[in-house]
Parts: structure tokens; sequence; C-alpha cells
């Protein structure tokens, strides 16, 4: 009989480990630059750490709902079934118009999600959880590297940009502005950082 363990870290929550934009750029060089798969994982990249997306979000998402040239992303279906509009930056959206424009040569259609194989079929959230954590193997990244840590890393961004703390709101799709600013001090204790650091002592 075979003995089903639980994972050692079950119904505990690590602490949150923002990537660095270099980080984030070895898991991008791990991609292939010419497959389909390595563009289309290069793009799905992109829109999870630069736009912030939950990763059922971003795998939900239609062609339709991707307007490269006003800069946005329509997300239909949100926490809580809401939907908002986010931003994408032009770095993203290149990365993304170029797998919009290889999955057209494939022929897949509109009709498909937009982060499909190259028949069409969508993408689960475990395949995205496994490939995550295989590219940051081969790109040497010791952190724990996953969907939502690229959400993370996102906030943790904005807020050390200095972007308003209601723009992080609606960019994340949080219900309240409580809900952000306990995300923020989750992910980046500044103040508490700086005062500690200020404190003088000689062993």
């Amino acid at each position: 009989m075979r003995n089903h363990r639980a994972p050692s870290n079950k119904g505990r929550r690590l602490p949150p480990e923002p990537l660095t934009q270099d980080e984030v750029r070895a898991l991008l060089r791990a991609c292939s630059e010419k497959t389909s798969t390595g563009i289309r994982n290069r793009a799905l990249i992109a829109v999870l750490y630069r736009c912030g997306l939950r990763v059922s979000e971003a795998l939900s998402l239609m062609p339709k709902d991707c307007d490269l040239r006003a800069g946005t992303i329509r997300v239909l279906h949100g926490k809580g079934d809401r939907w908002r509009l986010v931003g994408v930056d032009p770095g993203a959206a290149s990365l993304l118009h170029a797998w919009l424009n290889r999955r057209q040569a494939l022929g897949v259609t509109g009709q498909h999600a937009v982060f499909s194989t190259a028949r069409g079929n969508g993408l689960q959230s475990a395949y995205v959880r496994n490939l995550l954590k295989r590219l940051a193997a081969q790109a040497g990244i010791e952190k724990r590297v996953h969907p939502h840590g690229l959400r993370h890393t996102h906030a943790y961004e904005l807020a050390n940009e200095g972007t308003p703390l209601h723009v992080i709101q609606q960019q994340l799709g949080h219900s309240s502005l409580a809900t952000t600013d306990r995300y923020i001090r989750h992910l980046n204790p500044q103040q508490v950082v700086a005062a500690i650091r200020g404190r003088t002592w000689e062993a």
C-alpha cells in the first residue's frame, strides 16, 4: 500500500520572495526565443510579472481582451468574478505581441485562450507551476519561483517606484485599499527595516 504523505509545507504560508529584475530576465533567457512553446512561455511570464495577474486570470485571457495598442488587458474573471482593466507596459506587450503573431501563424483562432498549445488547447495552472520551477532550476535561481511570486514581484516593484496605493489596488484587483496596504506591508516592510538599521550598537 502506497503511503500518500502530505507535502511538508501543507497548511503553512511561506513568506513571499520577490524576484529581482535580473532573476526575471534569467527566467526569460531559459525560454527559447525561436520555438513556439518558448515564445509563448516568455509572453506568459511577462504577463504574470508585468501585469500582476493571478495565474487563473492569465490562463482565462482571450485575444479580444488584449488591446496592446492601448496598453491594456481586460480581466473578465478576477477574484469574486469581478472584472477590471489592467495596464501592460511596452516591453511586456512586445513579448505578448510576438506570441499572438506566432499562434496566428499556427492557425490558432481567437476562439481559443491566449495561452494555449499549438493546437489551441488551454494550459493548466499546474503546468505553469511546474514550468516556472523547471526554468528557475535552469536559471540557477535559488528562491521559490511560482506564479503568485511573479504577482508579488509586480506589487513589490510598484511600491518601490512610489506608485499610489489606489493604483496598485486597481492593478491587482483587490477589493479594498486595506487589503492592498496589508499586501504591500507584508511584501515590503521598509519602515521596519529602516528603523532597525538606523540603530547603533557595538560588540
